[in-house]
């Protein structure tokens, strides 16, 4: 997503908690051109968020955009079997969810403008068996993007959500593990294939943070070639 945004001519603040994902992405970046900066950002940390957000105002001095699409992933377990762990860490992601919304909800609201995309999961909306405490919490952020949709509106912020279906390192890793059930995927695909995070995703985070959606809020976007289709 931050090189399809990039080459379509947005600067790109790169916030991840790991540093060497932090310079190799922004290489990239540069490498392509792109005016990008990036901030080592534990979500599950509020003063870290806060910090991102500061070191972004301070260098371009203002904020357009927030994607949010950091997630921890939890192992495979019934519901019976849940704990207080799995959900404590899969609920951090929505704190750091809601407090980046938090943090750049000032700057936004005092240009009149701003986008806010949120990250849920399919998952989630059907019940995926085996993941409750994931589940749990991309709900969770479905839910904080309708209510900021609905009371930040008026103030020119925008508020969506995407559940991508794309291919991501450990999907092509997993993939290449079990090619008879990536192959079952793909005869039962609508489209036939996974999808491209930067050519398939990307173009509707680009929407989702332009003036194209200024009409349009508060929703959950199928980005997964209809692999989830509902009547």
């Amino acid at each position: 997503m931050a090189h399809h945004l990039g080459k379509h001519g947005a600067t790109i603040v790169v916030a991840e908690w790991k540093a060497h994902r932090v310079e190799r992405v922004v290489g990239q970046l540069h490498d392509l051109g792109v005016e990008a900066m990036g901030v080592e950002c534990n979500i599950l940390d509020r003063a870290s968020i806060d910090a991102a957000v500061a070191s972004t105002v301070d260098r371009y001095g203002r904020i357009d955009g927030l994607i949010n699409n950091a997630h921890t992933f939890t192992a495979h377990v019934p519901i019976a079997d849940v704990g207080e762990e799995d959900l404590d860490l899969n609920h951090g992601t929505v704190k750091g969810t809601l407090w980046a919304m938090q943090a750049v909800r000032p700057h936004m609201k005092a240009q009149g403008w701003g986008r806010i995309v949120n990250f849920a999961s399919a998952a989630g909306i059907t019940g995926m068996a085996g993941y409750a405490a994931y589940n749990a919490s991309k709900e969770a952020i479905r839910a904080l993007t309708r209510t900021a949709a609905r009371e930040w509106g008026r103030d020119g912020i925008v508020v969506n959500a995407i559940a991508p279906g794309a291919a991501s390192k450990r999907g092509l890793e997993s993939a290449a593990r079990d090619e008879d059930a990536y192959q079952l995927f793909a005869r039962t695909h609508p489209i036939g294939r996974q999808g491209d995070p930067e050519d398939d995703i990307g173009p509707v985070a680009l929407f989702l943070c332009s003036d194209g959606c200024r009409y349009l809020t508060g929703q959950t976007f199928m980005v997964d070639g209809g692999a989830f289709l509902f009547a």
